[in-house]
């Protein structure tokens, strides 16, 4: 068992390797979608324990796909379940050049955007109010960057989320989306202030099981 999880690991982090290096070679919003890297980052979420998808709608355009995201959980060697994310924007999306903030939010919906609630944060004391306990929810994640285009990618790992059942599950009874910002995430130094976490909504993508 443990030869296999390293297997899986090793052909995870290979595929994050290959969407780094496409990356820069993506020109315009059909240039990086249901094809090439995006195939081999799904099959190597396949391969694992348990993985999810979601696809990034405009939250000004609801029509407007524009861009995607997948999710990985993989043991660790804290005993604790990590969660690895990759998260990819089109070119000419409508979103402006820069940081972003980047949130799993509490509710499986995306129209509107504002029906995705406030940030994922399950649990006894759970405080969704995106200003308020920020940055201290379960589904707090960092700034993406954009470029000129608004063309960007993304990659992260966290422990604060899983995938499989249990009590930080992003599969819970309503379920989540992540949420793109206008703005970045402050993180909020100076305590709960209106916009602190990153403003209006940009783009939203309900997660759901993969495959």
């Amino acid at each position: 068992m443990r030869t296999n999880r390293h297997s899986s690991t090793t052909v995870l982090l290979a595929a994050f390797a290959l969407l780094s290096l496409a990356g820069a070679a993506a020109s315009s919003a059909q240039g990086f979608g249901a094809e090439g890297p995006e195939e081999d980052f799904a099959a190597a979420m396949a391969a694992g324990p348990a993985a999810g998808r979601a696809v990034l709608y405009s939250c000004d355009i609801p029509t407007n796909r524009v861009g995607f995201g997948y999710l990985q959980e993989r043991p660790s060697e804290e005993g604790v379940k990590a969660v690895d994310i990759y998260l990819r924007l089109y070119a000419n999306n409508g979103i402006t050049r820069g940081k972003h903030a980047v949130h799993i939010h509490e509710t499986a919906s995306c129209n509107p955007c504002g029906t995705a609630g406030g940030h994922f944060d399950p649990g006894p004391n759970s405080n969704t109010s995106p200003d308020g306990n920020h940055p201290f929810h379960a589904g707090d994640l960092t700034n993406m960057t954009l470029d000129r285009q608004g063309r960007g990618y993304h990659m992260m790992t966290t422990t604060r989320v899983t995938l499989s059942p249990g009590p930080l599950s992003v599969f819970d009874e309503d379920g989540s989306a992540f949420i793109i910002h206008t703005n970045p995430d402050t993180y909020c130094p100076e305590g709960e202030a209106a916009g602190c976490a990153g403003g209006s909504r940009a783009a939203c993508g309900v997660i759901a099981p993969y495959p």
